[in-house]
């Protein structure tokens, strides 16, 4: 039997655009001829995996049908939630459909991660699909290459078999409890699961009854269009809106761990995506989006629907104007030497990999005091983004009017 996929793809993305009362979900953001969204459906085209499932809510099915249009994928089965209640509802109705056996494996990914070495993670998958059992759950853990604080954690334990049990979740600790964590071979949290149906079942009925009742019902009572289940309304929205981890990880013992050391990203910030951009940069370098400026240069590397990804090279004693924007934010990361910042009345040397967050309004300047360049990746996000907004307070090159 092959696996099942199912891609979770109802997120809204609004973390990434606070400010905004009109954002992107980040699935579908085009990051340069790509999504996140594409590039899940891309993964589920290997050989061991059974035609998706794409779990989403009506304002998304435009989009995702779109998707699977340009990625040629025909037989797929959507199910379309009337109202968002968290991924708990998400991942029980999904498993409640006829046509998937009791024992069906199937691997639940969130259409909003980018993975790498993909053959490493599917014989990954594969390898534990005959440990799958009527009552455990796989999750999947990734080697942190940093302490990083925007993750949670979780621990294990070998048990029979050489596999990885789950000893302990950590919510998103402080950067010196990530380090403790990682030297205990602690991991990523990455939100993706590894079960067979009869286990989703099980585990709601015993943990989650309220939940599951709901959920039966929405799907008896679903209707049926070109491969689309209409979740019904009236009853979904009586399931209590939880995450599974809330739901289900939290309160059963049955978890195993597969331990992964892959590049992976949630892109769940500007940072992580201008990481991604950085490493990627020369897919999107062209000389005809060099600019130079007295202070040094930028290069424009892509240009999105509301954001603009730049590089800034500052020379040494390079010294940007003390300015302010009306119409965007922007996010730096410091990807080489040490530059002085200044925010409002604060200033401040940042090293690489130090992200700053500069608010629509806020008055701020960059420094190059030494004697070599300083490299910045920046993500300009906001409604005008051109040279046109900016306003100078000082400017050592004269370029005040």
């Amino acid at each position: 039997m092959k696996i099942r996929p199912v891609i979770l793809c109802g997120g809204a993305g609004e973390r990434l655009w606070p400010n905004s009362k009109t954002y992107q979900p980040k699935q579908f953001i085009n990051f340069g001829n790509w999504t996140l969204l594409g590039k899940s459906l891309e993964r589920t085209k290997a050989s061991i995996y059974d035609s998706p499932i794409i779990s989403t809510n009506k304002k998304y099915l435009k989009q995702v049908k779109n998707h699977l249009k340009k990625k040629k994928i025909r037989k797929y089965k959507i199910i379309l939630e009337p109202e968002k209640r968290n991924t708990a509802p998400a991942i029980l109705s999904t498993a409640l459909i006829k046509d998937i056996p009791n024992d069906q494996p199937l691997m639940f990914f969130t259409a909003d991660h980018l993975i790498e070495k993909i053959s490493i993670f599917n014989k990954s998958i594969n390898k534990n699909k005959s440990n799958l059992t009527e009552k455990n759950i796989f999750i999947f853990g990734i080697k942190p290459n940093i302490p990083s604080s925007e993750y949670g954690y979780f621990l294990t334990k070998k048990i029979k078999g050489n596999i990885n049990k789950v000893s302990k979740f950590i919510e998103k600790p402080n950067e010196n409890k990530a380090k403790k964590i990682i030297k205990q071979n602690g991991c990523w949290n990455s939100g993706m699961f590894f079960i067979r149906k009869d286990s989703i079942i099980n585990n709601f009925k015993k943990h989650q009854p309220i939940i599951y009742k709901n959920c039966i019902k929405a799907i008896k009572k679903a209707k049926h269009k070109n491969n689309t289940y209409y979740l019904n309304k009236a009853a979904y929205v009586k399931a209590p809106a939880k995450s599974f981890d809330y739901a289900i990880l939290e309160k059963t013992k049955e978890i195993n761990a597969i331990k992964l050391n892959i590049p992976w990203s949630d892109l769940g910030s500007w940072k992580e995506i201008l990481k991604m951009y950085n490493k990627n940069k020369n897919k999107y370098y062209n000389k005809k989006n060099i600019y130079y400026r007295p202070w040094g240069k930028y290069t424009n590397l892509f240009e999105g629907k509301k954001f603009l990804i730049k590089e800034l090279f500052i020379k040494p004693k390079g010294i940007l104007s003390l300015q302010k924007h009306h119409h965007r934010e922007e996010h730096w990361l410091i990807t080489k030497g040490k530059p002085k910042i200044t925010i409002n009345n604060n200033q401040f040397i940042k090293k690489p990999n130090d992200h700053v967050f500069i608010p629509v309004e806020a008055i701020h300047r960059i420094q190059n005091l030494g004697k070599k360049p300083i490299n910045i990746m920046e993500a300009q996000i906001g409604s005008l983004l051109r040279e046109s907004d900016i306003v100078r307070y000082q400017d050592i090159y004269g370029r005040i009017k």
